[in-house]
């Protein structure tokens, strides 16, 4: 498969090259530039398949390079870093068009399988596999949040959901906590990862009567959803 391009903005210097070497390790191919005019430049030379915009930079700040490229590329998807957390922010991202947005400091892990999700949501045609997935005998539909299972239908809270929707996307590799913490609960508080726990039991009660579906604690890592 052919490796997807990332257009990566960030104006701090270290953070910049350990995104661009770590998703480099991780199969992507990226390009790393220092502020926004450089990054509309580089995004006019060539194409790419999603941008990571920090907010505050020198020159032109992330959201008016989004809106920039938005003139160029109406579909490409983008995700702002960044180190302001206000509701205010967060929602004049998405009216720009923003696929995710994540605060600094984050984790690589949480990056990636924002990245994953991303790129998933993009192709529509697996998207719409996506609504449903197969596990064993249990059918899990993502849009109505229901386990179905010998024609007996469960349903699920929204957070049950969310948590069995981003392990079914990393099926049979580790689901890494904290960045599955922030994804769903907002952060990787004590108290919520209790709570994860908790839905954790929940899910696996759900999935019982399929013995060949389990999720694995992986110790100091996360969770994991294999099918024996």
């Amino acid at each position: 498969m052919k490796s997807k391009k990332l257009l990566i903005v960030e104006d701090d210097q270290n953070l910049g090259q350990i995104l661009s070497e770590y998703l480099g390790l991780k199969g992507y191919e990226s390009f790393l530039f220092r502020d926004g005019v450089e990054g509309l430049e580089a995004f006019k030379a060539q194409s790419y398949d999603c941008c990571l915009l920090d907010v505050m930079m020198p020159k032109m700040d992330g959201y008016t390079l989004a809106k920039e490229i938005r003139k160029i590329d109406k579909q490409i998807p983008f995700l702002f870093l960044t180190a302001k957390s206000m509701k205010e922010d967060r929602l004049n991202g998405f009216k720009l068009g923003a696929e995710d947005y994540i605060t600094k400091p984050f984790s690589m892990e949480e990056l990636l399988l924002r990245l994953n999700v991303i790129f998933r949501r993009g192709n529509r045609v697996e998207a719409e596999k996506l609504d449903m997935f197969e596990l064993g005998k249990i059918s899990f539909n993502t849009k109505n949040q229901e386990l179905t299972f010998n024609g007996i239908s469960t349903k699920l809270t929204s957070k049950e959901a969310a948590l069995l929707n981003l392990l079914c996307q990393n099926m049979d590799r580790t689901l890494d906590r904290r960045a599955a913490l922030k994804i769903i609960w907002g952060d990787d508080s004590y108290f919520n990862a209790r709570s994860m726990d908790v839905y954790i039991a929940k899910l696996r009660k759900h999935l019982k009567p399929e013995p060949s579906i389990k999720i694995i604690t992986i110790h100091g890592q996360g969770f994991r959803l294999v099918q024996d």
